[in-house]
């Protein structure tokens, strides 16, 4: 009776061990780094075990994967034999001469289920789900266990980072716990569709992760669409403009928009006394200008603009001439969609995204979008990616399709998708109608 007892109980005690062994490691490839570093700081001493685990991940890990090697091992020698014997005599009478054999495959499925479910499967689990306590429940145990056979786990590891880099990669201790800016929008949008994080903070963030990659000229006002005045225009001129547009700023030129010279706001003509207005030009009171290749990160534009205390700049193409302007609220626009202010016109309703609600009533295949939205708007309202090419917006898209400056109701189909102009002004495509195509029900 002993010497099947004890076996039994030895098999209790290696599942235990391998459990231990597989919440080790399932907790410390999950745990949040973050939180453990807070941990630590804070004083907590597990923690600070689990953070030094962390730091020599691989090394753990491997130790890790010897304790739940050995453990099967030991299962296996020690524990199979012990069951078989307990269904030897049930089997018997039905096997007879080869009850043996019989017994001795019911006890390795049975000692395999076992140490399956309650030392792999249960454990495995746990960690996945609880992490951090886990972690800090077996970090402790784990390090001293690799610690113990770390000759064996050094020369196990330096072989296999041995092959390893045989092949071209070379191995890392630790996990790379940054991401990339890619990475982080990937993550929000995931958040957003499980319901972990609201929509409108997803795609706030995912707007300031690409903030950084967008270039002056995508957020600027195109030059056809800049309001200006010439340089020998009057204070009065400056505020009937201001009046006609809604706008408060306006670049200033000598004989054209490639010359500016200053720019000049309502706040600057406000300060000159009503009497003097209509004798006193703009560029007595305009301020020096900034200009930004349009090539320039809108990071950097938002620093120029910081360190010129303006709000507005003049954008210059390759050639030195004004391709558009871009200002403070285009910048905060990037982030938070477009901004609504006293002198805008009421349009389409907008969705939380800030991006105008264009979709065509009836048909979530269909929207109705600007011609002037580029590659991540458009991809935002509609989910078309516009193919590489010389052109930046949509407008230009269909143009370099088409050939030619389009007319209302010309169509384009690429890879299914159809493209409709709906709106031009003089040579500007203002409206287009984009239908997606149908996706089968098989697809």
């Amino acid at each position: 009776m002993l010497t099947t007892l004890l076996p039994l109980l030895a098999f209790v005690l290696l599942t235990a061990a391998n459990a231990g062994f597989v919440a080790a490691e399932f907790s410390l490839v999950t745990v949040d780094r973050a939180e453990i570093e807070q941990k630590a700081n804070a004083g907590d001493k597990k923690a600070r075990t689990v953070r030094q685990a962390l730091r020599e991940l691989s090394f753990q890990l491997s130790g890790a994967q010897l304790g739940i090697t050995l453990a099967g091992l030991l299962t296996g020698y020690l524990a199979e034999p012990a069951i078989s014997k307990l269904f030897e005599p049930v089997l018997h009478p039905i096997f007879g001469s080869v009850t043996d054999t019989a017994a001795h495959v019911c006890g390795l499925i049975v000692a395999t289920l076992v140490s399956m479910l309650f030392g792999e499967l249960v454990p495995k689990n746990a960690a996945l789900a609880k992490p951090m306590p886990l972690a800090r429940a077996t970090a402790g145990p784990q390090r001293r266990f690799s610690k113990f056979f770390s000759w064996l786990i050094t020369l196990l590891n330096g072989t296999a980072n041995w092959v390893v880099r045989r092949l071209g990669i070379e191995p890392q201790e630790e996990l790379a716990s940054a991401r990339s800016p890619e990475e982080l929008g990937l993550l929000a949008a995931i958040s957003a569709q499980a319901g972990a994080l609201p929509k409108e903070t997803a795609v706030l963030l995912q707007r300031t992760i690409r903030f950084g990659d967008k270039r002056a000229a995508e957020a600027m006002t195109p030059r056809v669409d800049v309001v200006s005045l010439r340089a020998d225009a009057t204070v009065a001129d400056l505020l009937a403009t201001s009046v006609q547009t809604g706008y408060s700023r306006f670049p200033i030129y000598e004989q054209t928009l490639d010359q500016v010279t200053g720019v000049v706001t309502v706040t600057d003509a406000l300060g000159v006394p009503p009497v003097r207005r209509p004798t006193t030009r703009v560029s007595a009171v305009a301020r020096e200008p900034i200009f930004v290749p349009e090539s320039l990160d809108l990071d950097g534009v938002l620093e120029a603009l910081r360190k010129g205390n303006c709000d507005v700049a003049i954008v210059v193409d390759e050639y030195g001439g004004t391709d558009g302007v871009v200002s403070v609220e285009d910048l905060v626009e990037e982030l938070v969609g477009e901004i609504a202010d006293e002198h805008d016109i009421e349009e389409e309703p907008t969705t939380a995204h800030g991006m105008p609600d264009l979709t065509v009533p009836g048909s979530e295949r269909t929207h109705l979008v600007d011609g002037v939205l580029r590659e991540d708007e458009l991809a935002e309202v509609s989910g078309f990616h516009l193919p590489a090419g010389p052109y930046e917006t949509l407008a230009g898209f269909l143009m370099a399709r088409l050939g030619h400056i389009p007319a209302v109701g010309e169509t384009w189909n690429e890879d299914g998708w159809e493209f409709t102009v709906v709106e031009v002004d003089r040579r500007r495509i203002e409206q287009v109608r984009v239908v997606r195509p149908e996706v089968s029900e098989d697809d």
